[in-house]
């Protein structure tokens, strides 16, 4: 196991996870930056990141770190990291395909003594149920004999400039106790915020994958208070303020459950839970009301439209950001594509206003132009989905002078004073 051997780290997946890890490790160990998108690795060469996760400068401070989508460049490599994306399907199950795609290709230069350190989020017992037989099946190489593995779950917060991949803990395992030790100096070397070294893969594994379950399952709970205080004509935002005073009430927001992330991970755990013969009862309810919070939005909105006896078949709706979250480009997963689907159906005309993502790629992932122009006094309805900070510097004069003479205002993220909306979540 790497005995007299210099490091050489592989990175495998260059996205929101990868590049960072790679670009730390870039700073004290040769390290191949490694994806499959040849576009991506073209741009990075350039020097640059477009999900903005990592800044040109920091890039160039990383002077032991090149790209590659060239298979046989990882053959000098001896410590292999995958952080490739553990999306699920349409079926809401988990789809491991590109974790099984990187597995066989690591099996075709994977050497003796080399290890594979995993941090896609996955159910407990993926890795070694399912990642390393394709390893050993490809390699014809023995687990924990001729190759060992690892498992580091990513804690990456897309967007969080105060949050990064070197001051968050570092959860940290091996195939064996040797291997562990190895994997979490290895870590250590690069994380100032430390690491904790678990007994086994499958317990970090479930680390993660609890890590953003109980945030999705928590939000479900807002969520619901924040449908019940509707009803009651009470804000929720007083509410929760008031009820924050408390040393240990948990500051959680209601809104759209998006990203790659909390709107994947607890699919994932249970989906193995079921393969064992349980039926997770919170889990699965609050992915329910998280999942039908876009439907609950439109229908309070087509509500409140009529009220003030907007016609709705034909009306002009803006939505002011697509994005997960906000000050991020990243749209994966983003449930603000729920809102625009739901309007559709009720015939309803929709721009989506958003600098932070690119119309191309909003047309690619979900086959939605975005409307770069301010109009003014078009909008029967304004969504502001998404509390970026240029829509905050906006303020409600602006937003409003965006509305006809009677318009809705429809505020899911607070970004305007209460008394400047119609209706808030």
């Amino acid at each position: 196991m790497l005995k007299n051997k210099t490091i050489k780290i592989a990175i495998i997946g260059l996205g929101y996870v990868g590049l960072p890890l790679a670009v730390e490790f870039g700073k004290k160990y040769p390290t191949l930056g490694f994806d499959i998108n040849q576009g991506r690795v073209a741009q990075l060469q350039a020097g640059h990141d477009f999900t903005l996760e990592v800044s040109d400068e920091e890039m160039r401070q990383s002077e032991h770190l090149s790209y590659s989508y060239n298979i046989d460049a990882l053959k000098d490599c001896n410590i292999y990291i995958v952080t490739v994306p553990t999306p699920i399907d349409e079926h809401k199950q988990p789809d491991l395909t590109p974790l099984v795609k990187a597995s066989d290709m690591l099996g075709k230069v994977i050497e003796k003594g080399d290890i594979i350190i995993y941090e896609s989020t996955v159910y407990p017992g993926a890795t070694e149920e399912v990642c390393i037989p394709v390893v050993e099946r490809v390699s014809g190489l023995v687990f924990n004999q001729d190759f060992f593995a690892g498992y580091s779950p990513e804690r990456i917060n897309p967007g969080d400039k105060q949050h990064r991949v070197t001051n968050i803990l570092k959860v940290t395992s091996g195939s064996t106790p040797e291997i562990a030790e190895m994997v979490d100096q290895l870590y250590k070397s690069i994380i100032t915020a430390g690491t904790h070294k678990t007994s086994s893969i499958k317990v970090a594994e479930a680390a993660k994958v609890i890590e953003n379950t109980q945030r999705d399952v928590n939000i479900a709970l807002i969520n619901e208070l924040s449908i019940i205080f509707n009803k009651l004509g009470i804000d929720t935002l007083e509410v929760l303020e008031a009820a924050g005073t408390k040393w240990n009430f948990l500051p959680f927001r209601p809104g759209l459950v998006g990203g790659h992330c909390i709107g994947v991970d607890p699919y994932y755990l249970t989906h193995k839970a079921q393969s064992i013969g349980y039926h997770p009862e919170i889990i699965l309810s609050g992915r329910r009301l998280n999942d039908g919070m876009a439907k609950h939005v439109v229908s309070e909105l087509i509500k409140q439209m009529l009220k003030k006896r907007i016609h709705v078949d034909g009306a002009k709706v803006l939505i002011m950001g697509l994005t997960f979250k906000e000050n991020c480009p990243d749209i994966r997963n983003t449930k603000v594509v729920d809102i625009v689907t739901e309007l559709k159906d009720y015939n309803i005309e929709v721009d989506i206003l958003d600098p932070w993502c690119s119309s191309e790629e909003s047309e690619h992932e979900y086959g939605l132009a975005l409307t770069t122009e301010h109009k003014q006094n078009h909008y029967d309805a304004i969504v502001l989905a998404v509390g970026h900070n240029e829509f905050r510097e906006m303020g409600a004069e602006k937003i409003k002078a965006l509305g006809k003479a009677q318009h809705i205002i429809y505020d899911l993220k607070y970004v305007l004073p209460k008394q400047a909306v119609d209706i808030r979540l």
